[in-house]
């Protein structure tokens, strides 16, 4: 299994940050399997796509609460990752 779990949607609170505020946490390594999805579905373009970090951040985003490790943003490269036989990304992890 690639992931710990997948969701559809944020059990979290809405934490309002901006993409300047989530540029100011320093990246960290985070194993694949440790991470819960929050979206169920993804576009095979945007993963096949080389440019596709081009508009947005390079590191995913995670949100830390509860225990778990939810991935808010960065699906797409999170499955890159597992599908070149990496095991963890570094990513922007907020404790919420």
């Amino acid at each position: 299994m690639i992931f710990k779990a997948v969701r559809d949607g944020r059990p979290y609170p809405e934490h309002g940050l901006t993409l300047k505020q989530w540029s100011e946490i320093p990246p960290r390594p985070v194993r694949l399997d440790q991470l819960i999805t929050t979206k169920r579905e993804l576009a095979l373009d945007k993963l096949l796509a080389e440019d596709s970090t081009f508009y947005g951040d390079l590191f995913p985003h995670v949100v830390q609460w509860e225990n778990g490790l939810y991935l808010e943003d960065g699906l797409h490269r999170a499955l890159r990752a597992a599908l070149q036989q990496r095991t963890s990304i570094h990513a922007r992890v907020l404790q919420a």
